[in-house]
């Protein structure tokens, strides 16, 4: 084989062999390429199908709503009717066959804008009935009713189901705050299951914010209710930010309540309660908290006897919430008036039966409420004077007889003879019959009446609005000024009227730290300085817990402390010293006169003395077991 003949094989071999290779390149790529396709092919296919089977699932379900007997009231637009008495405008909606608006038309009860208060609106609020049928089940906020028998004062929301319908009827009582709603059943008994008794209630709002301070309106907010034995209740006033119970309870009525308005859902059958929550909300958002409720009612399948509900939707005077409460028939021991809060039990009788028709009285006198506050502070400080005059002339007793203590003082300088000291300052006080507690329990008698204020003038609903001097709400602070930014343990202003408490409360201390100071040996006003102090140091501590406080109560204790200021200066200038020790010296010589009788030795001060005397002689004891040993 020649030299051309081989390289033509070669040059062939390579032809045939890059070829091969091209062609082997090329089917690769081609079978990529339909592997593409037919990948693109299945999806597309698989996308037609879903395609095919939702539209499929759709005529079903189409079909199957058709057939639905609630299909017609799924469909529909938004409506609304109003119906109104002398004192309430309610908005209702088609959608859901409920309250959409409640505005209370009572011109003493203004919103902060200006207009009427206006309870709820809009998307604020949705009641919601539920019902478990046999094909489907009814969600009212989810139908569209028909409103029919429209009256001023009342209407029904008609639903039609099947061959049936459910109504929801509204009437509002003539000058009331109340409006009853029944739900009743007509021609449904086959739409239901035959074990259906019951349904279920579930209830939202976001509560407005309807005064000014928010964290004093937060405060006196909360869900509330009263249980079939009596009871009443509250889900939470302060704490976290949201509060949930869960439970079974039977309950007679439900409040939604603020500071000074409440929303209550009141049954006359009892209804079971299973769930309340309360969340709390931003501040400056206009809405305090966010309640939400489920309820279980019972309900008659065959229409035989309505559902009855009755809705107080008004204030919290407790005068108007007695009046609505005897509107209703099942108003047995409903008891509304506790949604005024008066405090604990002793405090809820002093206000409800003295402090309440003292209000009522003044204030329909016609008199501005800071003059009201001022005449109940006068009227107050007569009804307590004996008990503080008592007080000052206990404490006037020791002052007169401070010579004789500082001899006593003089007589065991060393602080080893501190309890032989202090036995010779109680047998003073014992012949002379003088009790160093004596000025502390008439002033401690006092206290429940400035609790009881503290309890009842936030929740008086007539100091709402009712401007004095500088403060244009005696409900809520007194802001002579505002920064605009919240500043850790003050808020965002300042309170005059909070000012002027706490510097009659400085004085106030100063003058009872030194009308107590008549009864201490020196040693006891050395360990007594931290105490002093503190007396000192709670006006500062009061005036960062009411700052954002009531004006009226702020007033109200300013004035109160005033008051005390004058008539211990009063007391001071009407009190002889001489006179006192007289008539001690007296006392002193009755006593030692009737030593004998055992009669004259049983007062707390001679109890005392034996006790101290006890506790020497046991210490007495110690000091000489220490020595032998």
């Amino acid at each position: 084989m020649n030299k051309n003949t081989l390289t033509a094989f070669v040059l062939m071999a390579l032809v045939v062999f890059g070829f091969m290779a091209y062609e082997n390149y090329a089917q690769r790529n081609r079978m990529a390429e339909q592997m593409v396709l037919d990948s693109i092919a299945r999806v597309e296919a698989q996308k037609e199908a879903q395609v095919k089977q939702k539209e499929l699932e759709k005529k079903v379900a189409e079909m199957a709503d058709t057939l639905n007997p609630l299909f017609e009231a799924r469909q529909g637009k938004v409506a609304t009717t109003v119906i109104e008495n002398e004192l309430l405008r309610i908005t209702l909606t088609n959608k859901g066959g409920q309250m959409q608006k409640v505005e209370l038309k009572d011109s003493t009860y203004k919103s902060r804008e200006g207009g009427n208060v206006v309870l709820f609106d809009s998307n604020d609020q949705n009641m919601r009935l539920m019902l478990d049928g046999k094909t489907a089940n009814i969600v009212t906020d989810e139908l569209f009713f028909t409103p029919t028998d429209v009256k001023k004062d009342g209407l029904t929301m008609h639903l039609p189901v099947g061959g049936g319908s459910l109504d929801i009827i509204y009437s509002l009582k003539p000058n009331s705050y109340i409006l009853d709603m029944d739900v009743k059943a007509t021609g449904l008994e086959g739409f239901f299951p035959s074990k259906t008794n019951s349904m279920q209630i579930e209830w939202m709002e976001n509560m407005k914010q309807q005064e000014k301070g928010y964290d004093f309106e937060n405060r006196y907010s909360t869900v509330t209710y009263r249980d079939v034995d009596g009871d009443t209740h509250e889900l939470s006033v302060s704490g976290g930010d949201e509060e949930e119970d869960e439970f079974e309870e039977k309950l007679k009525w439900i409040t939604y309540k603020t500071q000074f308005f409440s929303q209550v859902l009141i049954a006359d059958q009892p209804m079971t309660a299973s769930l309340m929550s309360s969340e709390y909300l931003e501040k400056g958002s206009g809405y305090l908290k966010t309640y939400k409720t489920s309820l279980g009612a019972d309900f008659d399948t065959k229409g035989v006897k309505p559902s009855s509900f009755h809705f107080y939707l008004g204030p919290n005077k407790f005068s108007t919430l007695k009046e609505n409460e005897q509107l209703l028939a099942s108003g047995n021991d409903l008891d509304l008036q506790s949604l005024v809060y008066m405090g604990w039990p002793v405090i809820k009788w002093i206000n409800r039966f003295f402090f309440l028709y003292a209000f009522d009285f003044l204030t329909s006198l016609g008199l501005n409420m800071g003059i009201v506050l001022v005449l109940l502070t006068l009227i107050v400080k007569f009804l307590v004077f004996p008990l503080m005059k008592k007080s000052y002339i206990s404490s006037a007793n020791m002052r007169v007889l401070r010579p004789k203590m500082d001899e006593i003082n003089a007589k065991y300088p060393r602080k080893e003879d501190a309890m032989l000291k202090q036995q010779e300052v109680m047998k003073l006080y014992s012949e002379y019959g003088v009790s160093p507690v004596g000025g502390c329990l008439p002033m401690l008698i006092q206290m429940p009446i400035w609790i009881a204020l503290f309890n009842f003038i936030p929740n008086y609903i007539e100091m709402r609005g009712e401007s004095f001097l500088w403060a244009d709400d005696l409900s809520t602070y007194d802001d002579i000024i505002n920064w605009g930014f919240n500043i850790w343990g003050i808020g965002d202003h300042l309170s005059l009227f909070c000012i002027l408490w706490c510097v009659s409360t400085v004085f106030n201390s100063v003058i009872t730290q030194r009308q107590q100071s008549y009864a201490m040996t020196d040693e006891q006003q050395q360990q007594m300085k931290m105490m002093k102090w503190m007396t000192y140091l709670m006006p500062v501590i009061f005036f960062f817990s009411f700052n954002s406080y009531s004006a009226g109560l702020n007033w109200y204790y300013f004035i109160s402390g005033l008051v005390s200021i004058v008539m211990m200066w009063f007391l001071r200038k009407t009190t002889d010293d001489a006179e006192l020790l007289s008539k001690l010296e007296k006392r002193h010589a009755e006593r030692k006169a009737n030593m004998g009788d055992k009669k004259k030795t049983s007062s707390i001060m001679e109890r005392l003395q034996a006790m101290q005397e006890k506790q020497l002689e046991i210490l007495k004891q110690q000091q000489e077991r220490n020595t032998k040993h």
